[in-house]
């Protein structure tokens, strides 16, 4: 075979290239280690699960009117404060619209993988998480929801599951974590019994203790307890899915959110620093039922729980970064009604005093002593003006509403006497939303029913549906949606989180922040 020389000017050409090349990855890597900038001690990466823009907008919105503001005009909530401002792609392995698994793994270790996974790639082989790396790297770690804490978001990071389901099995992760502290809601399966494992299953409460963690859901023990211990605080009040309750509907038995988050911060505070990831599950659960009212009062709980750490921030500014996210949007939330123009009415809201879920636990009493042939639509009338504020009008009031002053380009959302009161069409569809209820479980279940009714209790999404139509919202979806969410971020390394990257970058960011040696792809 005959072999060609090139010439020296042209083997020249290429050296230099080539050192180009190679001096341009070495200042692009460390200008993407460069964005985390000086390395932070403690580390807060906060999740809003079904937290987007409409959801943070909605809030603040909300924030303005309740309190009879006339002009339009926002509050600003702690995490919109932050100097860094970023948006952040949400898709999945397998979809534009991820679930919380995916969502979470992608957030925690930088890896996109399937809907359902829990910190496993698209092979199921176990990634290693932020949470982990900080541990191994000596620091403090915690984490919290207002979820059950083996639900998706949280289990992401301290967990390794081919399915979100295995509720048991990421129960049992917990000890294996070695992790400080876990705060606030429960574990849906502890002693296996959902679970496919064969053989003897021993309780995941009995092995945490094994390995050296408390359990307790007394709000004193918890209150008191002290740094140096492990910990699992489980709130005494929890739901039927071992999440806390609803902001909306109040927990005269528990801690907040917020009170988790500063317990947390008291325990995890040591001369290593920590990691602590903390989430606000109900925010997205609120979202799938379309109930605006309960999503904005855990996302103001939510908010609360981050003002906590931007306070501990203030007495460590140089050391401290928070982060901020949202692991996805839910319900496809818009702040805009085709029936409200250009109006809006946010303090419609505050006359909501029930969560759906509290509601329909209310309506479903009823039912224990009615059915379909013996439930009057008169009977319940007295629990929706007491639970939504909307009104049953009488033959006077539908009189009166024809005066309903019109809006217009001075005055796009006049005062209305009468805007709490059900319209005659919306009369007509929660008086049929109300049948439905009644109606025996065995004719739900077809596709035009679940788009009106999501597959909850009919009468009370028709309700949520109503009341934050007239409030000037509108819902598209029962699921998640795929549109980015808002990253916010302050501290050390902050502006590493403005500007448009993907989830996985966002961990890497956060990684990178923590010292390992890893890069965002922008």
């Amino acid at each position: 075979m005959r072999r060609y020389a090139l010439p020296p000017f042209a083997a020249a050409a290429i050296n230099r290239v080539a050192w180009l090349v190679l001096a341009a990855l070495f200042l692009y890597t460390a200008a993407a280690r460069a964005d985390a900038g000086p390395t932070p001690k403690y580390v807060f990466l906060f999740i809003g699960d079904g937290l987007a823009m409409p959801q943070r907008s909605a809030a603040e919105y909300f924030q303005a009117a309740k309190d009879g503001r006339k002009e339009p005009g926002i509050v600003k909530l702690a995490m919109n404060k932050m100097p860094a401002q970023g948006l952040t792609t949400t898709y999945s392995l397998n979809s534009i619209i991820t679930d919380s698994g995916a969502a979470g793994t992608a957030l925690a270790a930088g890896v996109k993988t399937y809907n359902g996974a829990i910190s496993v790639d698209g092979a199921k082989k176990p990634v290693p998480t932020m949470a982990e790396m900080a541990r191994d790297k000596g620091m403090k770690v915690g984490v919290v929801s207002s979820v059950s804490l083996d639900h998706a978001t949280p289990a992401c990071f301290y967990s390794h599951q081919d399915s979100r389901n295995n509720y048991y099995e990421i129960a049992l992760d917990v000890a294996k974590s070695g992790f400080d502290y876990f705060g606030g809601g429960g574990f849906k399966d502890p002693t296996g019994k959902k679970s496919k494992k064969e053989g003897e299953k021993a309780d995941a409460f009995e092995v945490m203790q094994a390995a050296g963690y408390t359990v307790t859901s007394d709000p004193a023990a918890i209150k008191d307890a002290k740094p140096g211990a492990k910990l699992v605080a489980l709130n005494p009040e929890l739901d039927h899915d071992k999440a806390l309750p609803y902001a909306l509907d109040g927990d005269k038995k528990g801690l907040s959110l917020a009170d988790f988050t500063a317990k947390g911060i008291e325990l995890l505070d040591n001369p290593n620093g920590f990691f602590f990831m903390v989430e606000g599950g109900k925010i997205d659960w609120a979202c799938h039922a379309n109930d605006a009212a309960a999503s904005i009062a855990d996302t103001l709980a939510f908010d609360d729980a981050v003002a906590k750490a931007v306070t501990f921030a203030a007495k460590h500014p140089d050391d401290t970064l928070i982060v901020v996210t949202g692991d996805h949007e839910c319900g496809g939330l818009t702040l805009g009604f085709a029936g409200t123009r250009y109006g809006n009415y946010y303090d419609y809201l505050k006359n909501q005093k029930d969560s759906f879920l509290k509601f329909t636990a209310a309506l479903k009493e009823y039912k224990k002593t009615h059915d379909a042939g013996s439930a009057k639509f008169e009977d319940v009338a007295p629990m929706i003006k007491e639970s939504f504020g909307l009104v049953v009008p009488t033959e006077a009031d539908l009189e009166a509403m024809k005066a309903a002053p019109k809006p217009d380009e001075e005055n796009t959302s006049p005062a209305d006497p009468h805007g709490m009161y059900l319209k005659p069409f919306e009369l007509a569809a929660v008086k049929a939303a109300f049948v439905r209820s009644m109606q025996d479980e065995k004719v739900k279940g077809d596709e035009m029913d679940y788009r009106a009714y999501g597959g909850y209790e009919p009468l009370a999404v028709a309700l949520t549906h109503i009341l934050d139509n007239k409030a000037g919202l509108a819902w598209t979806s029962y699921s998640h949606t795929g549109v980015p969410v808002v990253t916010s971020a302050m501290g050390p390394g902050a502006q590493a989180f403005a500007g448009y990257y993907d989830n996985t970058d966002l961990a890497k960011k956060i990684m990178a922040a923590l010292g390992q040696k890893v890069v965002a792809s922008n």
